[in-house]
């Protein structure tokens, strides 16, 4: 990512001290932003962006194998990202990219300008991971999810997860009827400071988080490094079956990701 200045200022949420409820306040540039520029059918900037790659459900019982592949994941050349599922037969194929080892924030503001698919059995997501995940394993890593839509795009979804007491994952979610079309670009953002997660739906806060929302055996572990992650999921226990009415290929195309310390 390289830094760039904005002609536009753009919101950035605070917390009053006083009275802890969420405002917007202007910030004059983002310190790091990727714009995906580059050639139509190239890769996205390998000093930002990896893949994981692979199948074999990934959690949720999916059916897409990630691939890092440019019928998978590639820029459009007009300075954007796609992500692209594809179907061929009962197999799918599609992209999971990340920040991993690249990219990662403690604090501040991280938003993206997206245009998600809709169709029975899809799953566009843009979610964070805890830096610490190979040495302490999931979900003691925390995972921070800015968006999330399932088939037909109607609700918006946020979520945390992370570890209990006893070890155990527990999960708050967040979800809201969402009143544009989820295959409009829309920007969708999150805003950490220690001891608040905040997410952001074109500039309005649309779901907090704080060590108060959580389950009675939940621990907050999401005041450390956490990367970035964008992918497109098929199938699995939530969305639930691929429609044969889905359209293939489905794109999810990223407009551009741009951080706000």
């Amino acid at each position: 990512m390289s830094a760039i200045a904005l002609s536009a200022l753009v919101p950035i949420l605070g917390v009053p001290p006083a009275q802890g409820a969420p405002r917007l306040v202007p910030v004059a540039s983002a310190a790091v932003s990727e714009e995906f520029n580059g050639a139509a059918g190239a890769a996205p900037d390998p000093s930002v962006w990896t893949y994981d790659v692979g199948g074999g459900g990934w959690g949720n019982d999916e059916k897409q194998v990630y691939t890092n592949d440019r019928s998978n994941s590639r820029l459009d050349g007009q300075g954007r990202l796609v992500i692209e599922a594809r179907r061929s037969g009962n197999t799918y194929t599609s992209a999971r990219l990340t920040t991993r080892g690249k990219f990662a924030f403690t604090t501040g503001l991280i938003e993206a300008r997206i245009a998600t698919p809709r169709g029975t059995g899809l799953h566009p997501a843009f979610w964070l991971l805890g830096t610490d995940i190979a040495t302490v394993g999931y979900p003691a890593s925390g995972e921070i999810d800015i968006m999330e839509f399932v088939n037909d795009g109607a609700s918006w979804h946020t979520a945390l997860h992370g570890p209990t007491t006893t070890g155990g994952h527990w999960q708050k979610t967040m979800a809201g009827e969402f009143a544009g079309q989820s295959d409009d670009f829309h920007v969708y953002g999150v805003y950490r400071s220690r001891g608040m997660i905040a997410m952001l739906i074109d500039g309005k806060v649309i779901s907090v988080y704080t060590p108060a929302t959580l389950p009675a055996n939940g621990r907050w572990v999401f005041d450390k490094p956490m990367y970035v992650l964008l992918n497109l999921a098929v199938g699995g226990r939530w969305p639930g079956p691929v429609s044969p009415a889905t359209d293939f290929p489905a794109r999810m195309t990223v407009d551009w990701v741009r951080y706000h310390p």
